[in-house]
């Protein structure tokens, strides 16, 4: 009977070792190979890269001048000179197309990185401190959400589109630099300020139920017993752990702020002509989709499959790095 419960303790000291000296396991690659096996993320995922690329090497790949015009070439349909066909000053769409493209990662990528950045470092500072500071900050957050999106970008943009404006008057004249004669980047500026504004009482409100959960953990309660400072206990232990749903928020965030850009070029307070966005794209194509359907079918169609492909790429990064839904 001894040598046999000896034997058994021996298997499975050896089986042991053989897990030990096997291959390791961690969180993060378990979740990039569920993520690799989902094939509607990973083409998700492709058609994102493609837009990036589309945004990156824009001027470099188009066929034509976003801005040049051909009268002689007004409102013709698709072809193999114009593949998405021209407007109604001749533009070729598949050139404007692209440059959308540009504009729209810019928006979305710029916005929800700083309104990710906004609302981490508040929803941290509130889940982890509580109290009177929670509270403080969970209804600025709160009033912020009450006030309509739309309201809330037109106010912004009305109230600053002056002495921005003015600012950048003063400085071309200060230092003769074209840059600043360019109303573009107004525009760009201004509904980033607008955007940010829309998006990051979400991150915080996120960041801020996961941290209430975190906070009590072992590891952090030992870590605070030490005496570790408690900069050091939110930026090395608490937000490291927390940043799960964060990362796919972030994704879904990136469709959703194309989406809001566009909607707010299509009312004429985002981008406005000429420079193209999908946005005034979509509300110039409605003047002339009766006669000419192509000027509004594929900005809208470029704009719904990026915005479903972000979507979908989040909710494979929420089935790979959620424990909760692994069954197998």
């Amino acid at each position: 009977m001894a040598h046999e419960i000896a034997a058994n303790n021996q298997a499975t000291s050896l089986s042991a070792e053989g897990l030990t000296a096997g291959k390791k396991y961690s969180l993060w690659r378990d979740a990039l190979a569920r993520l690799m096996a989902n094939k509607l993320a990973i083409i998700s995922l492709v058609l994102i890269i493609i837009l990036l690329f589309m945004a990156l090497a824009g001027p470099y790949i188009t066929p034509y001048d976003f801005l040049s015009q051909d009268l002689d070439a007004r409102n013709q349909p698709p072809s193999w000179e114009h593949w998405m066909g021209t407007d109604y000053l001749g533009r070729d769409v598949f050139s404007r197309v692209i440059y959308g493209a540009r504009t729209a990662t810019v928006i979305a990528f710029s916005v929800v990185g700083i309104s990710m950045s906004i609302g981490v470092t508040l929803g941290s500072i509130a889940g982890y401190a509580g109290g009177k500071v929670d509270s403080f900050i969970m209804w600025f957050t709160d009033l912020v959400m009450a006030v309509p999106a739309l309201l809330l970008a037109v106010v912004a943009s009305v109230a600053l589109r002056p002495p921005l404006g003015r600012w950048m008057e003063q400085m071309y004249f200060a230092t003769q630099i074209q840059f600043f004669r360019q109303a573009y980047w107004v525009d760009l500026l201004l509904l980033m300020i607008a955007l940010t504004l829309v998006l990051w009482p979400t991150y915080a409100r996120l960041i801020r139920g996961q941290i209430l959960t975190i906070r009590n953990q072992n590891y952090v309660l030992a870590a605070r017993a030490l005496g570790v400072p408690t900069r050091n206990v939110l930026v090395r232990y608490v937000i490291p752990n927390s940043l799960g749903p964060v990362i796919v928020a972030l994704s879904a965030g990136l469709g959703s702020a194309m989406l809001t850009e566009s909607a707010f070029s299509f009312l004429g307070i985002g981008v406005r002509p000429p420079i193209p966005s999908w946005g005034n794209m979509i509300n110039e194509g409605l003047e002339y989709w009766r006669g000419s359907p192509h000027l509004l079918v594929y900005p809208a169609l470029v704009l719904g499959i990026m915005t479903v492909s972000f979507s979908f790429l989040g909710d494979g990064l929420n089935d790979a790095l959620n424990p909760r839904q692994w069954r197998d």
